[in-house]
């Protein structure tokens, strides 16, 4: 028996471990994979997953294996626009590295984990609250009958790692038709290439013809990974939690990955469920969460504008080109967040 039983011990699992314990709760997290487990990512965390993690307890200044980034940069064909953080910077760094990390944190603070578990019976778990924190293909949500979706549409994820010190302060993002290539600097000479399309069978060698400026910078230097493939979804649930069953993470529902919310969406929830159940009230937490993916989801739908009609993105990224504060703008709405910063730049990016 135990306070808390964790399906899923990715990042999202392992953050509502640390939230729950930090409460004081006794804490079971179980996962098929076992450690460090790999996923198909951009990874790079912005100042506000940073700043999540450490209200967490996982502090990944001064990590050897990682690069700092200080903003984000648009590339078009004809038109490119950057703007840094308004606070703080970002952290590029490998997936499995972060994952580690984590783990350790957990162990240090009483997380029980179960590796190679798998969870195949539901009435098999004796716990105060189950919390479904395994991915976008939860099994936890299939169970609890929370499969039920306002909004659900995909894209394709593939990512590649290249020997190569990284050359810019800031996460690019190169953009062509339908499809988008943005790379983020893992380690003093590491770089993370990320295609993402709607094409589930187009990977990075065709894409580039699309993209000859970073593949000209690409050109010579030594692939170190694979290319691995995941699915980048954006799923609106109907509800998220179901008597003593709650959804954290991609189980609760998504956004485009070309945001880089996903990580910290998991990160915010985290605390949020835990104080939920510290008061038994899940209801707080059901409209907690649709509240806070708003914001996550306008700016997803502001940047797929862009993928989905070409003289749109072009027009937009010369108005951003020629007004880079309004770039600014939305970019410290992406990570501060606030309606007041969403209305004023919003609209005059559409126009």
């Amino acid at each position: 028996m135990t306070d808390v039983f964790i399906v899923g011990g990715g990042p999202a699992g392992l953050a509502a471990a640390l939230a729950w314990r930090a409460r004081g709760f006794s804490v079971v997290v179980a996962d098929s994979g076992h450690p460090p487990i790999d996923k198909a990512c951009g990874e790079g965390l912005m100042p506000d997953s940073l700043e999540a993690l450490a209200e967490l307890g996982v502090h990944l200044d001064g990590v050897p294996a990682s690069h700092p980034f200080r903003g984000i940069r648009f590339l078009g064909a004809n038109s490119q626009v950057a703007a840094t953080f308004p606070t703080g910077e970002g952290i590029g760094l490998r997936r499995t590295v972060l994952h580690e990390m984590m783990i350790e944190r957990a162990a240090a603070v009483g997380v029980e984990m179960r590796w190679g578990a798998t969870v195949s019976d539901p009435d098999s778990i004796q716990a105060r609250w189950i919390i479904g924190a395994d991915g976008q293909k939860s099994k936890v949500r299939q169970w609890s009958g929370l499969d039920a979706t306002r909004r659900e549409s995909r894209r394709y994820g593939f990512s590649r790692h290249y020997r190569m010190a990284p050359w810019a302060d800031k996460v690019e993002v190169y953009w062509a038709p339908d499809c988008q290539m943005y790379v983020t600097p893992v380690g003093p000479d590491e770089v993370c290439v990320a295609l993402i399309s709607k094409n589930q069978h187009f990977r990075h060698d065709d894409a580039a013809s699309r993209f000859p400026q970073l593949m000209a910078r690409l050109a010579g230097h030594a692939q170190t990974t694979v290319e691995r493939g995941a699915v980048s979804a954006t799923r609106s649930l109907r509800r998220v939690v179901k008597g003593n069953v709650a959804l954290l993470g991609d189980a609760s529902g998504s956004v485009d990955a070309i945001t880089g919310e996903g990580l910290c969406l998991a990160f915010r929830q985290a605390p949020h469920l835990a104080a939920a159940l510290e008061d038994g009230d899940l209801e707080s937490y059901q409209e907690w969460h649709r509240i806070m993916m708003r914001r996550p989801r306008l700016m997803a739908d502001l940047m797929l504008v862009l993928d989905r009609l070409p003289a749109v993105r072009e027009t937009a990224l010369r108005v951003l080109e020629m007004q880079p504060g309004i770039f600014a703008g939305l970019l410290k709405v992406h990570v501060l967040g606030g309606d007041f910063c969403l209305q004023r730049f919003a609209p005059a990016f559409l126009r």
